[in-house]
Order: C-alpha cells, then sequence, then structure tokens
C-alpha cells in the first residue's frame, strides 16, 4: 500500500508545528516519515550581520524545494532520506542529517507546503492551520527571544519588512488548495481530530 501524505501549512507561528505535534501522537511516532520544511533553507554563507538582516527567509527561494520534493518521492518509493538539519541560532545549515524511514504516513509542515505546486500535487490530505495575525506576532516575539536569541526591535523589523508581505503574496493565496481549515491553531482539538481520522481512512484502505 502507498504512503499517505499530509502536508500542514499555514502561516508563522499558526500552531504548524501543534498541530503536526497532534497528528503524531495520535496516529503513532512509528507509523509517521516527518519532513519539516524548516529544516530544507538553503545554506547562506553570511558576510555580516546586516547580510542576514536583509534575507528573506519567507520567499520560496528560501527553502530548498526542490530537495524536499525529491525526498518525499523517495520516501513515498519506500525509500529513506537524509533530512537536513538546520541550526536556527547561526542561520546555518549543519553537516549533519536526520535519517528518514519509510513510513505508512509521511508528514509534511510548514509555511509554504500548499504554495509550492509540485509539492502540493505529492500530498493526499492538505490541512491549512488559520491564526489570526495578531496571535501570530505575539507567539512570534515570545519564540524568536527565547529560544532563537532574537532582540524584539528585530523580529518587529523582520515582520513588518518579509513576514508580513510573503505571508499576504504567498501563505494566505494557499489556503484555497487545503482540504481542511483549522481555525485557532493546534488548540482547535475537534478539527486535528477530523484530520487524524481521516488519515487512518486512507490507511485503512486496502
Amino acid at each position: 500500500m502507498a504512503a499517505v501524505v499530509l502536508g500542514v501549512a499555514g502561516g508563522t507561528c499558526a500552531g504548524k508545528t501543534t498541530v503536526a505535534e497532534a497528528i503524531l501522537d495520535a496516529v503513532g511516532r512509528d507509523r509517521i516519515a516527518f519532513l519539516p520544511h524548516s529544516c530544507y533553507y538553503h545554506d547562506v554563507e553570511w558576510r555580516d550581520q546586516a547580510d542576514l538582516l536583509r534575507y528573506n527567509f519567507d520567499h520560496p527561494s528560501a527553502a530548498d524545494l526542490e530537495l524536499l520534493v525529491e525526498h518525499l518521492r523517495e520516501l513515498k518509493a519506500g525509500r529513506p532520506v537524509a533530512r537536513p538539519v538546520y541550526d536556527f541560532v547561526r542561520h546555518r545549515r549543519t553537516e549533519r542529517t536526520q535519517p528518514v524511514e519509510p513510513r505508512p504516513v509521511i508528514l509534511v509542515e510548514g509555511i509554504l507546503v500548499l504554495a509550492h505546486a509540485e509539492l502540493r500535487q505529492l500530498l493526499d490530505v492538505k490541512v491549512f492551520v488559520d491564526t489570526d495575525a495578531d496571535a501570530r506576532l505575539i507567539r512570534r516575539i515570545r519564540r524568536d527571544m527565547a529560544e532563537r536569541g532574537r532582540q524584539l526591535e528585530e523580529v518587529l523589523r523582520q515582520f513588518e519588512d518579509t513576514v508580513r508581505p510573503m505571508h499576504l503574496e504567498y501563505v494566505e493565496p494557499s489556503k484555497r488548495w487545503a482540504d481542511v481549515i483549522i481555525p485557532g491553531g493546534g488548540s482547535n482539538r475537534v478539527a486535528v481530530a477530523m484530520v487524524v481520522a481521516r488519515v487512518n481512512e486512507l490507511l485503512a484502505e486496502p
């Protein structure tokens, strides 16, 4: 039986990871191959801090989506892949990789999962996590300052200069491709349960 491929998209800090974690727990981590979009950022050798601050991490060109598609195809074909490991403090792709084995379910999660046509065509279930912009900004500030060593002014500047414009240009329009829209993020347990039930239905098909 072919693997069931599930895509979870949505804006920055919308609750995609929370939804993905809920799916991993409900379906079973041993049954899912997990490919986070954020692991596939290109490795860029920054000349200085200003160069880093100017970089647009939210544009489709910032990530190696071709490699992500290749890895997804390999897993669907029953072959393992070596997933990149990205360092969000240094903003560099590390030399390490994470082995990912083929599983009955492949879960792809990230802001641009539904915006990329070739990737979208490989998905059996397409989910968009929809959360208000003000809630996403507050979560982004907390996350970037606590986990990534960022300063408040830097987080706000990036949100205004690149995150919000790219959300409006690429992420929000991709919502029209979703099979399921989850309002309110990972706290919407009813919607998450519906997605899990659909995945289990597909797994039960001969």
